[in-house]
């Protein structure tokens, strides 16, 4: 039989030692405390503080986690409705062990765990109050803070493209006022050399005659 990696051993095999732990379980929510020996309660308050766990979400699916450990359906209704709503302001800590005389005969060491059903102090459900505030508000801070950041990028993204369109109308205007005198130039140069023909053709006419005359 394999060596138990953490704690000793509490039964004969691994499928006995997690029935005794579910019985422990059920009788502890079903009375509120129980004795018995020292590992044994140790080995059985981190079960019994996630099933309390479970117990406080209280949805369909942790309601099946904790059915797969506790059998008895009426442990489990008094485990998701007193129990949860006693421990609704605690984080943790559900269960208290308290040291015990030893039990007689093999001087066992015992201890009886049980649930820590005392409220809150008031200074404690105060600080805790105060902490859950302060976490909302850090959350609804850092959500206004993406928010801002968010607008911020936006209008730098939206005055970035106002000015490409300012600097491309600009560049379009410019491009229009060089094509502008560019064809001002062609005009010019065309007139020019309409000029330059017709006084070409003035003086050819002229030599024309001057020669008709000289025969």
């Amino acid at each position: 039989m394999p060596t138990p990696k953490k704690g000793p051993r509490l039964a004969s095999s691994p499928a006995h030692e997690r029935l005794m732990l579910a019985n422990m379980a059920t009788s502890l929510f079903q009375k509120g405390h129980i004795t018995t020996t020292l590992p044994k309660a140790k080995r059985l308050r981190p079960l019994a503080e996630r099933l309390v766990t479970f117990a406080k979400r209280g949805d369909l699916h942790s309601r099946r986690r904790v059915m797969r450990v506790i059998r008895n359906k009426s442990v489990v209704h008094t485990l998701f409705t007193d129990v949860a709503e006693q421990m609704e302001q605690r984080e943790g800590g559900y269960t208290r062990i308290v040291k015990i005389a030893p039990r007689k005969g093999d001087s066992a060491p015992r201890a009886i765990i049980e649930l820590v059903a005392a409220p809150l102090s008031d200074r404690k459900a105060a600080v805790a109050e105060a902490e859950a505030a302060t976490r909302t508000a850090v959350k609804d801070e850092a959500a206004e803070m993406a928010a801002a950041t968010d607008a911020a990028l936006a209008e730098g993204a939206a005055k970035d493209a106002v000015d490409e369109a300012v600097v491309a109308n600009e560049s379009d205007a410019t491009d229009v006022m060089e094509a502008d005198e560019a064809a001002i130039d062609l005009n010019k140069v065309a007139e020019d050399a309409d000029s330059a023909a017709k006084s070409a053709e003035e003086n050819a006419d002229v030599a024309d005659e001057a020669a008709a005359k000289s025969e």
